[in-house]
């Protein structure tokens, strides 16, 4: 069998083989990717003096998890994991790519199965700032619900359920089948193994992007844990790239389970989701890049939420600027502020 596609623009094409199972047979998938961004993207950090337009975009992959012979969790109605996770995780990257400054990519854009390690080795592949993996998962009692985020561990999970769901999560590999990666293999897997200082920037990196994502996150509904938890999970290890994993829900708790499926709930997921990876990177962009430069550009000027009590003159005084530069630099023509209300604090 030979197939040609004949393209209007060059691409690259990437391909990856996945082993049959009881639905599927042998199976090929194909990714054709973009020259000019991949070549892009290759490229070394722009220098300081470069014009706007070379500045590089932020990557950010997010990966829906599970799929094809792998559902994850099924709530009590029926609903799969799998199908909650690629939705959800569409809404991300639509959201992300509508940013100046930004690309987003899938790890998987359809329902197959793809292994935990190459799934980060897509991220690698794209040169990505950020991976996000995104699920819906369950627990062995319907009673837990709420939103959680996670970064990986060095020393072991943080809470029963994080090593509960760390394990479950782990175990998919087994059901993909793919060859090449063991969960037993003790160079990879084994929990508490000592990582490089590269990892350890990684993880104190990720629980940044970690805390912005479930500050946010506490607006859509109930959160799980009120912080951001570690735990051994196989796709968070990757030494050069920060990485969280999102829990959107319990999906064995019957009201998490129906929220999930309705449309509504899952912008307003995905709007925190994204709201909160934004809000990190404009605090901490990685150098090179247009979002970097435009802080730079901007005084390095940074954002406080408004909080009970808060006042201009009092933020003006904490902050060594003047009322006037908080209205200037807000657009402000009164004083008047409102809680949740994000303004920019000038450099002083």
């Amino acid at each position: 069998l030979r197939v040609v596609l004949d393209m209007k623009e060059e691409v690259e094409p990437r391909s990856f083989q996945l082993k049959p199972n009881q639905k599927y047979g042998h199976r090929l998938v194909v990714d054709l990717m973009d020259l000019d961004k991949t070549r892009e993207q290759e490229q070394e950090a722009v220098l300081e003096d470069q014009s706007e337009s070379k500045r590089r975009d932020i990557i950010v992959v997010v990966d829906a998890g599970h799929g094809g012979e792998d559902p994850g969790a099924i709530g009590p109605s029926g609903v799969q994991e799998k199908h909650v996770t690629m939705e959800l995780s569409r809404r991300m990257v639509d959201r992300i790519n509508a940013m100046e400054g930004y690309e987003a990519y899938l790890t998987r854009k359809d329902d197959y199965y793809i292994g935990l390690r190459k799934r980060t080795e897509i991220a690698r592949d794209y040169n990505a700032d950020l991976f996000v993996s995104v699920h819906a998962d369950a627990f062995h009692s319907p009673r837990p619900r709420g939103a959680s985020v996670y970064a990986l561990s060095t020393d072991g999970a943080s809470s029963e359920t994080a090593r509960w769901l760390a394990e479950s999560e782990n175990s998919a590999d087994l059901i993909g089948g793919v060859g090449g990666v063991s969960l037993k293999d003790k160079d990879e897997m084994l929990a508490g193994v000592l990582l490089d200082l590269s990892m350890t920037a990684s993880i104190e990196y990720s629980m940044g992007v970690g805390a912005n994502v479930l500050n946010q996150l506490d607006s859509v509904g109930k959160l799980h844990k009120p912080s951001v938890e570690q735990a051994g999970f196989a796709v968070l290890k990757s030494p050069d790239i920060p990485s969280i994993l999102v829990e959107t829900g319990f999906i064995s708790n019957p009201t998490d389970e129906q929220r999930l499926t309705q449309a509504s709930h899952q912008n307003r997921i995905a709007d925190a989701v994204v709201d909160g990876i934004g809000r990190h990177f404009r605090s901490s962009p990685p150098p090179g890049t247009l979002v970097a430069h435009r802080q730079r550009g901007s005084g390095n000027r940074r954002e406080y939420e408004i909080r009970r009590g808060d006042t201009l003159s009092a933020i003006a005084r904490r902050n060594q600027v003047s009322v006037q530069e908080l209205k200037t630099a807000n657009n402000l023509n009164g004083e008047t502020l409102h809680i949740g209300q994000v303004i920019s604090i000038p450099s002083s």
